[in-house]
This record gives structure tokens, sequence and C-alpha cells, in this order.
């Protein structure tokens, strides 16, 4: 019985806050995204309104999400999950899908978006074991990054696949420094969340045991990492095709048409929607553009996206924040903490940036991948920890890249609160 006390007290110091400073973090930030996120609720409707199916901002697919989860081919299991979120929603607003169902599906995402922080915030401070302060400041950074901003009140599947990614990734490094193995229950859990949410993070949650302890000199070990793998694969092929009844076909024949419908858009330049939308978009708001939508049953509305961004300074913020992401990278090569966070990221950007999935709304998929920034600059202090000159010109860096972040996004967010005034109200 204690054994089992001790384990699910683990558990919940894992998820939550277990120290003062944790504490303080998740208040902070659930203080301010949730008065942002409020205020939203219970003056504008663009957070779910029932004739709006997507696209109402940043191509969020807010009211299919929440009635249907999304296509199964590539959100395989949300639907049941967001069953739960919807039906918790509608019994605390009485059955109405009014500003208190909003104002419940805000809090639900303020909640988690402020417990994927405290994540983030663990790991820089257990795992990298960066300083208090420099910790504070690499997390106020990566607080207002328009990913967290937007998830703060978007009832969505990257509202909750930041989360677990970011708490799985946390919980893998932990098991890598004691040198243990992660357990098959756990994966199979990581595997249906992560991978159910969405299905290319799937493989994201096998990273981890790449770097296991002689892994592939010891053939004991790669067996037991062999089978570790094989039990949630099976656990989620057959949740996934017992979701669709069994009809297989169905995955490629929609796949393909996916891919085709958001792989092929020539109208931007390539690279640019790669820095604009995928490294950048996710973290700098660049402008918006105001588009006229339909719901295919004779409601007209609009929507708002994000344009590339139209002067100098956002790309000089990006290839500085790129520079720093890489020089992580080289200096901590060796590193397998930095290696899982590094193949990880490596997998979105192949997903995005080669097979141009999604790239010209790529900034939406930061849910997917943006915890990996403040990780890697975590990583970065780490390796020069001992050279107060580098020391002192990174946190410069940092603290410079804040106050423009802040600045920009603060001024973009007065944008959308105006597009909210005009035509959301």
């Amino acid at each position: 019985m204690s054994f089992i006390k001790t384990k699910i007290i683990n558990f919940f110091k894992l998820i939550f806050p277990s120290t003062y400073t944790e504490l303080a973090v998740f208040l902070f930030f659930i203080i301010c995204y949730g008065i942002l996120g409020s205020y939203i609720a219970l003056h504008y409707r663009i957070i779910f309104d029932s004739r709006i199916p997507w696209d109402a901002y940043f191509s969020f697919d807010n009211k299919s999400i929440l009635m249907t989860g999304g296509s199964f081919e590539r959100h395989p299991l949300s639907y049941y999950f967001f069953n739960w979120i919807r039906e918790f929603s509608l019994f605390i607003s009485g059955g109405k899908m009014d500003a208190n169902f909003r104002l419940t599906l805000a809090w639900l995402s303020n909640i988690i978006i402020s417990l994927s922080i405290v994540q983030v915030f663990k790991y820089l401070k257990n795992i990298i074991c960066v300083p208090l302060w420099l910790s504070v400041l690499i997390i106020l950074f990566f607080g207002v990054f328009s990913t967290n901003i937007i998830l703060s009140f978007t009832p969505e599947n990257f509202t909750y696949t930041l989360f677990l990614l970011s708490l799985y990734n946390y919980y893998a490094a932990i098991k890598l420094r004691k040198e243990e193995k992660t357990p098959a229950i756990a994966l199979s859990l990581a595997g249906i969340t992560i991978g159910g949410l969405t299905i290319t993070n799937f493989v994201k949650v096998f990273i981890p045991l790449l770097f296991e302890k002689n892994l592939f000199r010891d053939w004991r070990k790669f067996g037991n990492a062999v089978f570790r793998t094989t039990v949630p694969t099976i656990c989620f092929v057959l949740l996934y095709l017992n979701r669709i009844d069994f009809k297989y076909q169905n995955i490629f024949s929609k796949t393909n048409q996916q891919y085709e419908k958001f792989s092929n858009v020539e109208s931007m330049p390539t690279w640019d929607m790669i820095l604009s939308f995928f490294f950048g978009g996710n973290i700098l708001f660049p402008g918006f553009i105001i588009s006229d939508k339909h719901n295919m049953k004779g409601f007209d509305f609009k929507g708002l996206y994000m344009d590339l961004y139209s002067s100098t300074f956002p790309y000089f913020f990006v290839a500085i924040l790129l520079t720093l992401i890489i020089w992580s990278y080289c200096k901590n090569f060796r590193n397998k903490w930095v290696q899982v966070i590094a193949i990880s990221f490596f997998i979105d950007i192949v997903i995005h940036c080669v097979m141009r999935f999604g790239l010209h709304t790529s900034s939406i998929y930061g849910g997917h991948f943006v915890f990996v920034y403040p990780l890697l600059l975590g990583w970065l202090f780490y390796a020069y920890r001992s050279s107060p000159k580098i020391m002192s010109v990174l946190t410069l860096t940092v603290l410079l890249l804040f106050v423009y972040l802040l600045a920009n996004n603060l001024f973009r967010m007065a944008e959308f609160f105006w597009f909210m005034e005009t035509y959301y109200q």
C-alpha cells in the first residue's frame, strides 16, 4: 500500500508545482493568462462560436476539435479526450454554450499552459541546474512566446500536446539522469496520450530509449527496449483501429488527401514561410491578415491569419535565436539530454520544412516543439557556466531578445483585440 501511495505522490509532484518557487511560477502565469483568457471569454465569442468550425484565428479549429476531436488520421484518439473537455465545460455552464462555457474552456487551457511552463522551469532547475535568477529570465522569455499566449485561452490539440510533451521530456530526463529504464506502462501512457492527440508525435515517445546506458552493447537491454517499444505500439494501433472500426484503408486515403491539401501552397517563398511561420511565428508575432470566410452552411465570418514578416527586425530576432539554439546543440553535442531534445525538434523540421506539410500555417504547430527553445538556451548557459564573460554576453542577449519579444507581442495582441472588438463581440 505504501508503494502505491509513494507512486501516486511522486506522480502529482511530477505534474504539479512541488516547491515554493515552482508554485510562484505557476501562480504568476495562471494569473496573467487567466486575466487575458477570462476577458476574451466574457467579452468576445471568438473562443467558441457554434457557427464557426475553423479558422476564426490563426487556423485553429476550436469548434471542430471540441465537437469531434478533429480529423482521425491526424488526431486518432483526441475524440475521446475532448468529449470529456466538452462535457465538463457544459456541466459548469449548465448545458449552455455561452460565456460560461467559453470561460471554462479558457481556464482549462490557462491551467494546462501554466503547467507546461512549470515543467520547463523544473527541467531548467532540476536537470540542467541553471541558477534560479537565470531560470526565471528564460521562463519569462518563454512565457511571452506567441504560442503560449494564444494557447493559454485556445481549446485545441496543441494546447494539451504542449503540456504532455513538456511533461514527458522532463520525466524522461529524470530517468536518464538516474540511469533507469522508462517502464512499458509509462511509455504506453505517453504514446496513447501524446500520439493520440497528434499521431506524428508518437515516435517522439521512444527517442529517450536510444540513450539508455549500454543499450547497444547488451543484447538483453536491447531486447528489453524492443519489448518496451512493442507494447505501447500494439496498444496504440489497436485503439486507433478500434476508433475507426478497423477500416484501416481510410487512414491512407485521408492522409494522402490531407498531405495534398496542406503541402502545396505556392503563393509564398518557402524560405520565408520557414522563417516567418515555422521558426518565427510560434515565438514572435508577425503582422496579421484578415480574410473572408464561410462555414459552408450560409454563415459568413472573418478569419485572422499570420502574415510574413515585413521588416528587418523580426528576421534579425529569429536569426539570433536560431544562432543561439544551433550554438547550444553544437556545444553540447555529446550531451544525451540535448540529443533527445534535438531529435524531437528535427522530426518537426522534416515534417513541416522538408515535407512542407502545413508550412504556410506552421506557426500553429508550435505546441509540438516550442518548449525546445528554452531548454536548449538552458543547456547553452550550462555549457558556459565557468565562463563569466560569455555568460554575461548570453544573458544580455537573451534579455534584449525578451524586451523586443514582449514589446512586439503586446503590440500584436492589441491588434488582435481590435479584430475581436470589430468582428466577434
